[in-house]
């Protein structure tokens, strides 16, 4: 059955632009409709419109950085009819507009050096462990809180751990959160960019006054994986192509 899925993910990611169904993606997975939905989400976490959706916008983010092309051009390339349906899609799942996400490409500071800190007179709990490199980072390690295990937008708080190792986050709001930790990988030798390590925890429950452990182990993505789309403080503008 995975075999399947990976087709259908490899249909996704050859043929993003076109105006694929579920039939169509069903069709490459070689299952009924029925069974390829309920299974796609197993496997990937994510719905198959949801997972084409990341690859449109993970293109539009690399066009935006490395192209002179406007958004609206881009907008028709990754496959958008609507112009106004594809920032509002950007926005939300980076969580900066198409615009500011290309100033930011080309060297601009994150607005307000990225995600909200939270109020500090806000009930609050705190975090702290040790995260693994799988293989070893070329950056910082950012850390960051949201509130789905598959990022969208700004986290709702971060920290930049210099290295990977122990690490310690204080004022995490209370609530359910998922933990993302994420670097750049080492260069590899045959000239494409380096990719992103990441590693996302299990639902936690921050509350007030008390502190959870949380140990991760970072490394590229495989296939299953929907590009991470969020922008990442700290390390945003090194121009990682995931």
């Amino acid at each position: 059955m995975k075999d399947g899925i990976r087709r259908a993910i490899d249909a996704i990611r050859d043929r993003y632009e076109e105006p694929l169904s579920l039939d169509d993606l069903a069709r490459s997975a070689m299952i009924s409709k029925f069974h390829f939905l309920r299974t796609f989400r197993r496997v990937t976490g994510v719905t198959p419109g949801r997972f084409l959706s990341a690859v449109r916008i993970h293109e539009a983010k690399h066009l935006l950085s490395t192209t002179t092309l406007s958004v609206a051009e881009i907008s028709v390339q990754v496959g958008y009819g609507s112009l106004g349906t594809f920032t509002r899609r950007f926005t939300e799942c980076v969580g900066l507009s198409p615009t500011a996400y290309r100033r930011v490409a080309q060297g601009e500071p994150l607005p307000h050096d990225g995600a909200p800190e939270p109020l500090r007179d806000h009930p609050a709990g705190s975090l702290s462990g040790t995260i693994r490199a799988v293989p070893g980072a070329n950056s910082p390690v950012l850390a960051g809180v949201f509130d789905t295990p598959v990022p969208r937008g700004l986290p709702v708080t971060s920290q930049l751990v210099a290295e990977p190792g122990p690490w310690r986050m204080d004022h995490v709001p209370v609530g359910r959160w998922y933990l993302l930790a994420a670097a750049i990988g080492p260069v590899v030798d045959d000239g494409r960019a380096p990719s992103l390590l990441v590693g996302m925890s299990d639902e936690l429950r921050v509350c007030a006054g008390r502190h959870l452990r949380v140990d991760l182990t970072i490394r590229p993505p495989d296939w299953r994986h929907p590009p991470l789309l969020s922008v990442l403080p700290g390390i945003e503008r090194l121009r990682v192509t995931v």
